[in-house]
């Protein structure tokens, strides 16, 4: 009883978190002065993936806007993200991070998102390239077993992170329990170089990059939760500290490397989108580089060139595009690298081809040191 009270009272704050928002939002949502012009608009249905994989899509598209629908569903789970390290996290579509979403400058994004009635808690959802109501996510509570659909306009083209944002501490504590994902709305004409001209790529990968604050016992072992109510406390405590207790990128230590690591081919250009949702972090492509990097994931900024290394911070989506010239396994990892090689922040990507010794060449392989 003392336990089932407990977890109605944290039910209720979670509740009454969400209400506030959206009884504000119910205020001024009453007073409509412009209406969406949808007549004669295409609908279509975009299927998600799971990452590093992005739905089918178009570079570039000059047509009229869509309506595009998705479909995604909230699911709490019991996740290892190293052997017997366990996570009950929560999550979109059942991955960490949740699907990529990519749509083109101009469309309507129609969301349905869906509250399995086997979960415990209220989830929402923001988006942040959306515009109002806390990025949708005044208008997306839903309880468990509850589903809603919300409609924005993707009028701002680049990379960005959608996250769940119930209100208060149920904010980080959701976001740092896996739920997090990202949205990519191209140009109408396609991504374009730093001179203007036109650019494609021949594949193209998500990688979100997960924090975790996971509580010990008192004899140093990880602990593990029945369910996504029990830890709550616990990982508050480890939250304060500031420093997680593990970086996954998608979803598990080791999730992109072996049989699941990225993969190229020699002349490939491949578009690495990176997304974090509350750290910053440092990318690296060790053997090469970000021949253009969108900065915050801005594709109507001039991209950088030729850059070593690219800042994401916490809260936002970064596009960077590669042409891998050598054949190899590259590590792709965070720069800060305590969290690469410590914590698990870390991934690889397999490249196949023919070397070229004009770019690089082992001019004599070791041996002993000539004394003389």
């Amino acid at each position: 009883m003392k336990k089932l009270m407990k977890y109605f009272a944290f039910y209720l704050a979670t509740f009454s978190s969400v209400l506030y928002a959206d009884g504000e939002a119910s205020s001024y949502i009453a007073n409509v002065s412009t209406h969406a012009n949808l007549k004669d608009l295409e609908r279509m249905r975009q299927e998600l993936v799971a990452p590093p994989h992005l739905p089918d899509h178009q570079q570039a598209y000059s047509g009229k806007p869509r309506i595009v629908e998705i479909e995604m569903v909230i699911e709490e789970k019991e996740v290892e993200i190293e052997p017997n390290v366990f996570v009950q996290a929560m999550t979109f579509n059942g991955t960490n991070p949740g699907p990529m979403i990519v749509v083109h400058e101009g469309d309507y994004v129609e969301l349905t998102l869906k509250n399995l009635d086997t979960n415990m808690l209220l989830h929402n959802i923001d988006f942040h390239p959306a515009t109002g109501a806390l990025g949708g996510g005044a208008l997306t509570k839903v309880a468990p077993g509850q589903q809603v659909t919300l409609r924005f306009k993707a009028d701002k083209a680049g990379t960005y992170v959608y996250h769940c944002a119930p209100g208060g501490l149920m904010t980080p504590y959701h976001v740092v329990s896996g739920m997090y994902g990202a949205i990519m709305i191209f140009p109408k004409k396609g991504l374009r170089d730093q001179n203007g001209k036109k650019v494609t790529y021949d594949k193209a990968y998500y990688v979100g990059e997960q924090g975790w604050y996971i509580p010990k016992d008192k004899n140093g072992k990880y602990k593990r939760y029945a369910n996504a109510i029990e830890p709550y406390s616990d990982t508050l405590e480890v939250m304060r500290g500031l420093v997680p207790t593990h970086v996954t990128y998608n979803g598990s230590k080791g999730a992109l490397t072996g049989d699941n690591e990225m993969k190229a081919k020699v002349g490939d250009s491949v578009l690495f989108i990176h997304s974090q949702a509350n750290e910053d972090s440092r990318i690296h492509l060790i053997g090469g580089h970000g021949d253009l990097v969108w900065p915050g994931g801005s594709f109507k900024n001039t991209p950088m060139v030729d850059k070593e290394t690219w800042h994401v911070n916490g809260g936002e989506s970064v596009a960077a595009l590669y042409t891998f010239k050598q054949p190899g396994l590259y590590a792709y990892l965070n720069h800060n690298l305590i969290q690469a090689f410590m914590l698990g922040g870390a991934a690889h990507v397999k490249v196949d081809g023919e070397w070229n010794n004009d770019l690089m060449e082992q001019v004599v392989k070791p041996s002993p040191i000539n004394a003389d």
